[in-house]
């Protein structure tokens, strides 16, 4: 299909890989792959969607018949991986070219573009009354956080949950954990602003991160300064949360949310990428006792079937979608974009094409 997008956010992973720390990546590309947009044409045999359907775009199809896709264990579809993880069409080939050289498409989205094409599989027909620029996030960042509370790790009604990383990931697993009827929830970050908009997401608890000497303090804002693990442990009758989900893609990070899970059943989600390299160590103890830990790859989202359903939930008015939208910039501001990601000024800033 040729989609004509209308939004795309500006998420993490590409500039993770625009560094060159993706160990997965490659060049040229055209990056991009948080977009929404509206089917122009379709090709030959394409049935799932028609011109002027409203879609968002798929970095992870579902295909509904290889054998992950029939298990309703997991969101990763095998039926175009190799060639999509080499920047390639299903067939083996591109669209995009500059100067006549090839350009590959990444993650077989490349949503950096006024226009893109992709196979049917790699679109969520979506309804037509939600808003382009909103609907672009749940291609990656809101869903991979909703989908880790709701599907990878079932938040159960009534639980403690800690969120480390206050981004649009850990927002959005913020949010999912209200929507699934958390009693408690504790989130983490190092900037005030953050913990704020996790408040409106549904936070009851706010840490400060960070090296902190002396007692847990509350500030004037509301937050605490505290050893965010200690104190997750104190409010907890010692044993840690039920589930918690670390979204920064430190690895120091990720250890503190595997020590804040519950001891007996704690579940640690992980969420974050981590750099190309990089090692997550964990004391054995920890396991034995009874903790788990999990990776969550797109929330566990079956794109096609359960992303059209988490636009309808924002429909309803179960997540604030428009507060996760920080700033409107243009295709040629991408850069300034990676800027403010860098800094971490606002929550998502999406790119809006004329």
């Amino acid at each position: 299909m040729l989609v004509r997008l209308a939004a795309c956010g500006v998420c993490h992973t590409d500039l993770y890989t625009a560094s060159g720390a993706d160990p997965t990546g490659y060049a040229p590309c055209v990056l991009g792959h948080e977009g929404a947009g509206v089917v122009e044409r379709v090709g030959p045999g394409v049935t799932l969607v028609g011109p002027g359907d409203h879609v968002v775009t798929l970095f992870a199809p579902e295909c509904g018949e290889c054998v992950h896709c029939r298990s309703p264990r997991t969101n990763r579809c095998t039926a175009i991986r190799d060639q999509q993880n080499a920047g390639y069409l299903p067939d083996g080939t591109t669209r995009l070219s500059r100067d006549g050289q090839p350009l590959r498409h990444f993650m077989g989205t490349s949503t950096f573009a006024e226009y893109t094409v992709m196979p049917e599989i790699a679109l969520a027909k979506i309804d037509k009354a939600a808003p382009l620029e909103g609907a672009s996030i749940f291609a990656c960042g809101l869903s991979t956080g909703l989908g880790a509370a709701i599907y990878t790790a079932g938040v159960e009604a009534g639980s403690t949950v800690a969120v480390f990383g206050c981004g649009l990931v850990g927002l959005g697993a913020i949010a999912g954990a209200r929507i699934q009827g958390a009693s408690r929830i504790v989130a983490v970050d190092l900037s005030a602003e953050r913990l704020a908009m996790a408040k409106h997401h549904g936070a009851t608890d706010l840490i400060v991160a960070g090296p902190v000497a002396g007692e847990p303090r509350t500030n004037a804002d509301g937050t605490i300064t505290a050893d965010a693990v200690e104190w997750i442990k104190s409010v907890t009758d010692g044993f840690g949360a039920d589930y918690t989900f670390e979204a920064t893609g430190n690895v120091g990070v990720m250890r503190q949310a595997v020590e804040a899970a519950r001891e007996a059943w704690g579940l640690a989600t992980m969420i974050g990428v981590a750099g190309k390299g990089e090692t997550l160590e964990i004391v054995p103890r920890f396991l034995i006792t009874g903790r788990r830990v999990t990776g969550s790859s797109f929330g566990g989202v079956k794109g096609r079937t359960q992303v059209p359903q988490l636009v309808d939930r924002w429909l309803r008015g179960d997540v604030d979608v428009p507060a996760l939208l920080s700033h409107r910039i243009t295709l040629d501001q991408v850069n300034e974009g990676f800027d403010l990601m860098h800094h971490q000024d606002g929550i998502r800033s999406i790119i809006e094409f004329a």
